[in-house]
Formats: C-alpha cells, structure tokens, sequence
C-alpha cells in the first residue's frame, strides 16, 4: 500500500497474491484511488489488475490455449476502454 500510494502509477499488475478471493484488499485499495480485478488462490497463485481512477473490466481469467486451467494465475482486463 505504501508503494502504491507514493508512486502512484495508473496501472498495476500483480501476481503471486497468495490470498483467496475474499481476501484481497479491495478496500484499501480503493481508498488510495483505484479499482481493481483479482482471481485469488490460496497457496502459489492469485493474480490482479488495478487501475487509478476507472474501473478495469475483466475480459479473461484462463491461461490462452488452455482453458480447462483453472488456477488463477492468469487475467486480462480492459483499462479505459483500451
């Protein structure tokens, strides 16, 4: 939280969460000004997008070419509409 709010980007990409779904900070994160999409995993995995200012859309949570992959280390979200 203390680098996020000192550096300020307007998009980060996170990985190796270690944290399941409910876990993720979203409250705090919002409270310094982003929104963010996660996939959490207990153990190894848990990946997530946030973005300053807007909400990212989730647009895939597989691994490319291998869609029975269920483990979340894996997201793409659309950023501004990008």
């Amino acid at each position: 939280m203390a680098w996020l709010a000192k550096t300020a980007p307007d998009v980060v990409c996170l990985q190796e969460l270690k944290a399941e779904q409910r876990a993720f900070p979203a409250d705090a994160i919002r409270a310094l000004g982003y929104e963010a999409v996660w996939q959490g995993e207990r153990s190894w995995n848990g990946v997530a997008i946030l973005a300053r200012g807007c909400e990212p859309v989730l647009t895939s949570s597989s691994l490319p070419g291998n869609p029975e992959d269920r483990q979340a280390r894996y997201i793409e979200a659309a950023v501004n509409e990008s």
